[in-house]
C-alpha cells in the first residue's frame, strides 16, 4: 500500500451531476442499446436495436439505464 494520499482524488466531495448522468440525454445508436441491454453486438441484435428505437425512441434507452 502506497502511504501518500491519491493525488487524483478530490477528496470527501460529491462527484458532479454532470459525471454521473447515464440516460438518454444525448444522442445514441443502435449499438449503444445493444450495449446497455447486456447483448452482443452482432446482426440480429443491431436488428432488434434499430426496431425498438423505431418504435419507442428516446424511451428504448431509458427503460433499460437508471
Amino acid at each position: 500500500m502506497n502511504a501518500e494520499p491519491d493525488k487524483t482524488s478530490v477528496g470527501d466531495f460529491p462527484t458532479p451531476d454532470r459525471l454521473l448522468h447515464a440516460g438518454s440525454e444525448g444522442e445514441f445508436t443502435a449499438e449503444d442499446l445493444v450495449l446497455a441491454s447486456g447483448r452482443d453486438v452482432n446482426p440480429k441484435s443491431l436488428a432488434w436495436a434499430e426496431r425498438r428505437m423505431a418504435e419507442k425512441g428516446r424511451a428504448s434507452m431509458d427503460e433499460l439505464l437508471p
